[in-house]
């Protein structure tokens, strides 16, 4: 498998992560990732195979009741907010926000 951005192998390692630990089965993230690809753009390429990968990650995430919708929202509010106030070049951190509820 091949990497083109950072973000990309890491909801892969996060995947894979929660597969081991038994959050979930092979299988159920094989038919959660094969009905992304079926509904996103058929355009070739990592960036568009791996929008689909997280898509359907949040989704199994949220059905196994790991988080919920509201919480990725937030957190993708902050990671936004974080990386307009992050000078070029500089790693962005987010805040402390809790994202528990």
């Amino acid at each position: 498998m091949r990497f083109d951005e950072a973000w990309q192998a890491q909801v892969f390692a996060m995947t894979t992560l929660l597969h081991e630990r038994g959050l979930f089965s092979w299988s159920e993230w094989t038919e959660m990732l094969g009905a992304e690809l079926k509904e996103g753009p058929q355009v070739p390429g990592n960036e568009a195979y791996f929008a689909a990968w997280l898509s359907a990650f949040e989704k199994l995430i949220v059905a196994k009741g790991i988080t919920d919708a509201a919480a990725l929202a937030h957190l993708a509010e902050d990671w936004l907010e974080a990386a307009a106030h992050t000078p070029h070049g500089q790693p962005i951190v987010l805040g402390a926000r809790d994202h528990s509820h």
